[in-house]
């Protein structure tokens, strides 16, 4: 096979007119001559730091849309199904995607559960990590987020980082806004990457004590904008991520936005596209080629040097995509599932008020566009001596329950989703994946919650005693339908949650991480409101 065309040799730094020949999906060769071409080939966008199951799509199906965007190869940290299903989750994802041609690079997940302050489904232990890399041959060990436990040196927490090391396998951090000495003692346990920057002093001050940034702009946290004068100053220290992208942005977007956005600001087409295409081949030693003979046959073929529409993606040597068409074939997904909790009564969100007057409680700020959190000091509603949500100054009733029991459900209040009426939940509620809702009344709460209850996984919205499920029958977090219908579906039920009065750009996604305790401020998990600075329980009453 022969693909002819301008060819950026991005390595080299230079584009000139070839053919490339294609034997058995590895470039046998390249001359150089020809044309005039008007099109452009090139290696393929890899995605540095993504979940997967956040798509809410299985493996198989993720590759069908993002070769669309011209990814060919994806570093994916599969703890989402990992902290239900513990490493049977893991080989669930790792088979899945062996079934497509696709290059998925599975990392070994370093904290399952993320914290011992929430109920998950299993434990990924030091053993299994070593497990992992040894017999599943997986690439790195992923995100390492305790981090009050790397910088005291915790034994648990060091055994797994050592175990890396000592197979060869680099460890990505999560240290979101860890600076100066806490920062270097971090990098200094050997952790090399960090997705969750969200100013350019940290990424920098990071960046000087030799570790790698992730560029991320995922469907809720959006970093690209602080963090993109890296590519000028730091172009070999730097990648792109999505790290988590709903149904509905994928289909129209991936790391292919990074490279055109990032040219638009003016920057050199090699940085960007070195950033996007080769520092993560070099960090993670993927098996991806890069356009050179010999390597494999992972490329796509693109518009221009501005539109970056993609034409096509060639995966060792198979075309994958074709003018907008994905050319992967649907394959059969086993439903796998650990949920187990009954429904739930209005009585159980209740928050009764033993003192007289409106007593001032903590709430969550919600902030459009990150995971991070501030707390605030706000008087409670009350209605009788309970308290209720406040939709005039939008502080509403958030409540989180477990999925794996029957645990009483833990009730907080968080402002800034601005719903007016009604209620939305998920049982994508990283990292514990429990049942996370938010809503105006504890009717529309109870209701959107049993929905997902009912289906043993899902998001929904609920109103007026209607309620509407997507359901997530796979681990209770992915489908196994075809990814253009979910995203369908989940826009939806999307359009649905903004009529209820929430301005949020992805209320459903920002939702999910509201129950992160190890992004700080104040979170709430199943078992009650979190400070995530000082890694410790705290009473919703002031």
């Amino acid at each position: 096979m022969e693909l002819s065309g301008n060819i950026v040799d991005v390595l080299n730094r230079r584009i000139y007119p070839g053919t490339i020949t294609i034997e058995n999906g590895y470039i046998s060769r390249i001359a150089e001559g020809g044309g005039p071409y008007e099109n452009y080939i090139m290696p393929g966008f890899i995605d540095s730091h993504v979940h997967v199951e956040s798509s809410m799509l299985v493996p198989s199906e993720f590759a069908r849309l993002s070769v669309l965007h011209g990814t060919v190869a994806t570093v994916s940290d599969p703890h989402e199904i990992g902290n239900v299903l513990g490493i049977a989750g893991v080989r669930y994802m790792i088979d899945n995607g062996k079934k497509v041609p696709f290059k998925f690079y599975f990392g070994a997940p370093s904290c399952v559960p993320a914290t011992s302050f929430e109920t998950a489904g299993a434990e990924i232990t030091s053993g299994d990590i070593r497990e992992l890399f040894e017999k599943d041959g997986l690439k790195y060990l992923s995100e390492m987020m305790n981090y009050p436990g790397v910088l005291h040196r915790d034994a648990l927490v060091m055994d797994k980082i050592n175990t890396a090391h000592e197979l060869g396998r680099p460890v990505d951090g999560h240290a979101p806004g860890l600076k100066g000495d806490d920062a270097k003692k971090y990098i200094e346990a050997g952790i090399s990457t960090d997705h969750e920057c969200f100013t350019l002093d940290e990424a920098s001050g990071k960046i000087q004590n030799g570790m790698k940034i992730l560029i991320r702009e995922g469907s809720a946290a959006k970093n690209y904008e602080a963090l993109h004068p890296l590519l000028k100053s730091h172009p070999d220290m730097v990648m792109f991520c999505s790290d988590d992208k709903h149904p509905n942005d994928l289909v129209v977007s991936q790391i292919d936005d990074h490279v055109r956005r990032s040219i638009a600001y003016g920057y050199d087409l090699f940085d960007v596209l070195t950033a996007a295409c080769v520092n993560p081949v070099m960090h993670y030693k993927l098996e991806v080629g890069l356009l050179q003979q010999g390597n494999a046959a992972d490329m796509i073929v693109v518009n221009n040097l501005t539109d970056f529409k993609v034409l096509q993606t060639y995966i060792d040597g198979k075309l994958v995509a074709d003018s907008g068409k994905t050319l992967i074939e649907r394959v059969p997904a086993e439903i796998v599932n650990n949920f187990n909790t009954s429904r739930k009564h209005e009585k159980d969100f209740q928050v009764e008020v033993h003192v007289d007057g409106a007593p001032v409680i903590r709430v969550i700020k919600a902030i459009e566009g990150q995971l991070i959190t501030e707390e605030l000091h706000e008087p409670g509603k009350l209605f009788d001596t309970r308290l209720v949500s406040n939709t005039a100054n939008d502080v509403l009733k958030i409540a989180v329950v477990e999925r794996y029991g029957n645990s009483k459900p833990a009730v907080g209040f968080i402002r800034n989703f601005g719903l007016k009426k009604g209620a939305i939940a998920s049982c994508v509620a990283h990292d514990s994946h429990n049942i996370i809702c938010v809503g105006v009344s504890d009717e529309d709460i109870t209701n959107a919650v049993n929905g997902i209850i009912d289906y043993k996984g899902g998001i929904s919205v609920s109103f007026d005693g209607n309620v509407e499920v997507l359901p997530l029958p796979v681990a209770g977090i992915m489908t196994n339908e075809e990814g253009y219908s979910i995203a369908e579906k989940y826009t939806r039920l999307d359009a649905m949650a903004k009529e209820l009065g929430t301005k949020l750009h992805a209320p459903f996604m920002t939702l999910s991480f509201m129950a992160l305790l190890v992004i700080p401020q104040l979170k709430l998990s199943d078992k009650g409101l979190f400070d995530g600075r000082k890694f410790e329980f705290v009473d919703l009453f002031v």
